[in-house]
């Protein structure tokens, strides 16, 4: 599946990806993150070819660079699907990750492969949290020390809150009658 918008063309990954890969996922910002840092480009190049033939990962490139410039994943669990985007922080604040995820709602929805698409946002995530709200998506609870990405010095983990939010098929179509 290759989605263009305005400014991005969403494809697969490909060999050669490795470089741009690797600058937001040396160190990457979200703990959620943190397991898939890799450590060098022959490590990010790895990366990119194992998701090239991985349907879960979306490549999210610039359409006037053809640059990777983070990625988006979904996966199906029936008619629902679980979603997030990860973006290099020198591309964001420009709307890009709300224009990829618009793209990847709609087709997703229009497609008739989704009734339900939902993300998994840490309560300290600002950013995920309004880019949720933004594309419509409800907030339906915060799940007390959830999940653990890292640990304390003593090795035992640090737990995460987190929130869940989602959107419906029908609100999603119900938001695009008002735009």
């Amino acid at each position: 599946m290759i989605l263009k918008t305005a400014r991005l063309t969403l494809r697969k990954f490909r060999a050669g990806d490795g470089p741009d890969l690797f600058a937001y996922l040396h160190q990457p910002r979200a703990s959620c993150f943190l397991s898939m840092a890799v450590a060098d480009i022959a490590a990010a190049e790895a990366e990119a070819l194992k998701r090239a033939v991985d349907d879960d990962h979306i490549a999210i490139c610039r359409s006037d660079t053809g640059r990777l410039i983070g990625d988006l994943f979904a996966v199906f669990e029936g008619d629902t699907v679980s979603i997030g985007w990860h973006l290099n922080v020198d591309h964001s604040g420009a709307g890009y990750a709300f224009e990829a995820a618009s793209a990847l709602f709609e087709e997703l929805f229009s497609s008739g492969k989704a009734r339900r698409i939902y993300a998994y946002v840490e309560d300290h995530n600002i950013r995920s949290q309004r880019l949720c709200e933004r594309l419509g998506m409800r907030c339906e609870g915060r799940f007390l020390e959830f999940v653990s990405f890292t640990n304390d010095a003593a090795g035992r983990p640090l737990f995460e809150n987190t929130m869940q939010y989602a959107i419906l098929h029908r609100e999603w179509q119900a938001r695009s009658i008002l735009l």
